[in-house]
């Protein structure tokens, strides 16, 4: 896996080493040997990920971690704080900070590649995830997720069947977060499964389970696949931690735990959890956007082309009919030129509303353009499409329309029919003899239904 990996240290020994180490895994490496230039280069949009010494002159690590987090521009490209500072107290004023990991001097080679390439992975996800949110005219930019909570009060399952371990960990997370404990492997992989956590927490000194392969099943479920885990172990186990972030872990705890880091590690996961769902709902957001009409909140002409060609095929494949009606509202031109184009789209709205009513479940419905709509209705024959046809009519002139200002307008519909029954039909002929008889009814006195084999 390549990145662009920016290491910021003022002395230039420490600097080559680490990436000589890098360079050798096909990693492009910049370097920066003060805080400024290490902020001006994040800025520039040049690196994937920073490993940031701690004890520089002028500006601190601790300082430059702070003001790049705290820049929308930068606040999600990982940082790890390599110092020679090893006390608890030292980490967390890092994670305090923002920083995303720790690397205590001398690093070792294994340590150093597998948690960059952890966090680098984390990092194009998430690029990724921006990118399509803020593409989006819906979509919101990078710097809404600092609107979302700081980390606290997120669902945790922890699984651990050491029960002075379990006892231990509750103690200190169940102040900030709601906690709950699952001693049986396989029980929790049911339970994270199901439920909508926001971390889990494992032990690799299970007892009876290998806590590394409890990694690897959830990270292969889809269900749980984007679930942030964060692994805990009794001793500095540096082979078992590094395969485990191979295998998609996010962070780890060593025991005998330390509260603060604890806590501060916990929030950083849980803060990134949610702003990547948001992300991703964003994402989802913008693809129903994008097969939606956003007037009607119908379908759009897109998604009914696709759809409908679908469902033509896999009727004649199967030997049943799919009927389409094409709908246009009588003289809406009128509407929109004596009351205004507001009356025109509350008009609109109304008719959606009034043939999702009319149709049946089955159906779908799509806005074609302007004011014409389409009813695809699977497996219909057309005697059953012209009775649905007619009943939209009825509903659409039984009632007059609320324009606003205590108006009313009566509308009426015209429609045409057609039906894909034959070998040589293809969705384009179908729609095209649908419109041919939509025609028909329009130059026949309107406010009529009129089939394509009348």
């Amino acid at each position: 896996m390549s990145a662009r990996v920016l290491i910021v240290d003022d002395i230039p020994a420490n600097m080559k080493l680490l990436a000589a180490r890098l360079t050798a895994e096909y990693m492009e490496v910049v370097t920066a040997d003060n805080g400024a230039t290490a902020i001006e280069i994040c800025e520039s949009g040049k690196c994937d990920i920073v490993l940031l010494d701690v004890l520089m002159p002028g500006m601190s690590g601790i300082e430059v971690c702070r003001r790049l987090k705290a820049n929308p521009k930068t606040a999600y490209i990982p940082i790890i704080m390599v110092t020679a500072l090893d006390q608890p107290s030292d980490r967390v004023q890092g994670l305090e900070a923002g920083a995303d990991d720790f690397l205590t001097k001398p690093v070792t080679d294994t340590a150093l590649l597998s948690r960059v390439r952890s966090l680098v992975r984390l990092k194009m996800l998430t690029d990724e995830l921006s990118m399509r949110a803020a593409a989006s005219d819906i979509g919101f930019a990078v710097a809404a997720g600092f609107d979302l909570p700081d980390g606290d009060n997120g669902r945790l399952l922890i699984i651990e069947d050491n029960e002075a371990s379990a006892r231990r960990l509750v103690s200190v997370l169940s102040s900030r977060h709601r906690v709950e404990v699952e001693p049986d492997p396989q029980e929790a992989l049911f339970r994270a499964a199901e439920g909508d956590y926001d971390l889990a927490i494992i032990s690799l000194d299970l007892r009876s389970f290998d806590g590394l392969r409890l990694c690897s099943q959830l990270r292969s479920l889809d269900r749980t696949r984007q679930l942030p885990i964060l692994v805990l172990t009794a001793s500095d186990d540096e082979a078992r931690l590094n395969r485990g972030l191979d295998l998609g872990v996010n962070d780890y705890l060593l025991e005998p735990l330390d509260r603060n880091e604890a806590l501060a590690r916990v929030r950083t996961q849980v803060r990134r959890k949610r702003f990547s769902d948001r992300l991703r709902d964003s994402v989802q957001h913008t693809i129903e956007m994008a097969k939606t009409d956003p007037l009607t909140g119908l379908h759009n002409r897109r998604y009914l082309e696709r759809h409908f060609a679908a469902l033509v095929e896999e009727g004649l494949r199967e030997g049943k009919t799919v009927s389409v009606v094409f709908l246009d509202i009588d003289h809406f031109k009128s509407i929109n030129d004596e009351h205004g184009h507001d009356a025109g789209d509350e008009v609109l709205k109304a008719f959606a509303r009034r043939v999702r009513q009319s149709v049946r479940g089955i159906d779908f419905v799509a806005r074609y353009g302007g004011e014409e709509f389409v009813v695809v209705m699977p497996d219909t024959d057309s005697a059953v499409a012209y009775r649905v046809a007619e009943r939209l009519r009825e509903a659409i002139a039984g009632e007059p329309f609320a324009i606003g200002g205590g108006k009313r307008v009566q509308v009426t519909v015209s429609a045409g029919i057609a039906s894909a029954n034959s070998v040589d039909d293809t969705p384009r002929s179908v729609l095209k003899r649908c419109d041919e008889a939509l025609y028909r009814a329009k130059g026949t006195g309107r406010n009529r239904v009129v089939h394509a084999a009348a």
